[in-house]
């Protein structure tokens, strides 16, 4: 099986036979998404690590926990129920950048901004 598609990276097929045949499952997080880890590559001392997403290939839905796993900043799985949770801490929420559910200031929402209120003068030049 080759490594890399033309496009330069695995394709979705590749990537499931790939996990399938080299990929040990290590858990699963709250959003369904499936952690694997494998043999290092070739040359390599660190062994691998992989996500599989639930649904589409958002990188937002990987909680914190999970993340520090993947980047080898700590070597602990995290548990199902993670007892390092702050109840300050939020879930993570997919960025909304450029869809229509992205933020917009309220005179961008209608097309028209209020008229200045009088209170701004403008900077004019020393004579």
């Amino acid at each position: 099986m080759p490594n890399v598609s033309i496009f330069g990276s695995l394709t979705n097929i590749q990537m499931i036979v790939f996990t399938l045949l080299h990929g040990k499952r290590v858990g699963t997080d709250s959003f369904g998404n499936v952690y694997y880890r494998g043999k290092p590559r070739r040359g390599l001392k660190q062994e691998r690590r992989w996500v599989m997403y639930r649904h589409g290939h958002d990188a937002d839905t990987v909680p914190a926990e999970w993340h520090g796993w993947l980047h080898r900043q700590t070597n602990a799985v995290p548990a199902a129920e993670n007892k390092n949770r702050r109840v300050w801490q939020k879930p993570p929420q997919a960025n909304l950048t450029g869809s229509p559910g992205a933020y917009l200031p309220p005179s961008m929402k209608t097309g028209h901004r209020d008229k200045a209120t009088g209170d701004y003068t403008a900077w004019q030049p020393p004579a």
